[in-house]
């Protein structure tokens, strides 16, 4: 293991909270003997760049500075290497790093962890789910969620997260079903009216949504949840259930465990991780023991 880390950071995570947590997380790993590089890009693919390069000269980790956003970014890199992941957790919805029992929001001690698990040998690998050339962490969304996103992604004010809480009225308004055509590994195809699928490889999206709350990331499957076509009576009832799990309990939601999905469905967008993904028909299947993730605390 040589004793030079990087550290990926995206500055503006969290509303400027990934700048500043980029140095008690340095501390703690030069306090415990790593030298430590810092890459910051121009942007995404400048970035990405930026690290793929750190792993060419063979660094000892990747840790990812920031959110759900760069997380997804550092899977680009490290995901398939030998190189293992680290996270110090401080965006705004950090399900990444909820998912495997991290530090949110605590640089220091995410720091920490990530130098005593370089220090006690080989991370646990974790499953990573694939969409074309993509990777993703948590879940892949289509359906009502990705519109919503979609809107809010159009939309220029107001800022923050209440645009998508106005997106996601403006959606309900016009809430109708989207029919699917869905092949679950090598079977039939389905054909299916609902409000939205989302295929998980982790239980976690949305800022701390159970949406597949069955969802383990070490047992080389994806978890799909379907919520059926439904009315905005029943999916306002359904959804606080959401930050539960307990929603996999109604009669409008079944799940299905899976290696690979096709989903299929007109002017439809796929996310995964919360990254725009492209339209529909896509397919995703999970790879097992993708990415070692320093600390990480599978079920």
């Amino acid at each position: 293991m040589t004793s030079e880390i990087t550290l990926f950071v995206n500055p503006a995570a969290g509303r400027g909270r990934g700048a500043h947590a980029a140095q008690p997380a340095a501390r703690e790993l030069r306090a415990a003997g790593f030298s430590v590089r810092t890459v910051i890009g121009e942007d995404a693919p400048d970035a990405l760049s930026r690290a793929r390069d750190a792993l060419a000269r063979g660094t000892g980790a990747l840790i990812a500075v920031g959110g759900d956003g760069l997380v997804s970014l550092a899977l680009q890199a490290v995901a398939g290497t030998p190189t293992p992941l680290g996270v110090v957790a401080v965006g705004t919805g950090n399900d990444f790093a909820r998912s495997l029992g991290l530090p949110v929001r605590d640089p220091a001690r995410a720091g920490r962890l990530a130098a005593a698990a370089l220090k006690e040998g080989p991370a646990p690998a974790i499953d990573l789910g694939r969409a074309g050339e993509r990777w993703f962490g948590t879940i892949l969304a289509s359906g009502f969620d990705s519109r919503v996103t979609d809107r809010g992604n159009r939309m220029r004010l107001p800022g923050g997260r209440f645009r998508y809480d106005l997106a996601m009225l403006a959606e309900l308004a016009a809430l109708h079903p989207i029919p699917y055509r869905i092949s679950l590994d090598d079977g039939p195809v389905r054909e299916v009216e609902a409000t939205l699928v989302a295929v998980g490889n982790g239980p976690l999206y949305g800022g701390g949504m159970r949406m597949c709350a069955g969802a383990r990331m070490d047992d080389g499957l994806l978890d799909v949840t379907v919520v059926a076509r439904c009315d905005r009576r029943t999916l306002l009832r359904v959804f606080p259930r959401v930050y539960r799990g307990t929603h996999l309990d109604h009669p409008a939601v079944t799940t299905h465990q899976v290696r690979s999905i096709t989903l299929e469905a007109r002017r439809t967008t796929g996310y995964a991780d919360g990254e725009p993904l492209g339209r529909l028909p896509l397919t995703a299947r999970c790879v097992p023991e993708a990415v070692r993730v320093l600390g990480a605390v599978l079920p």
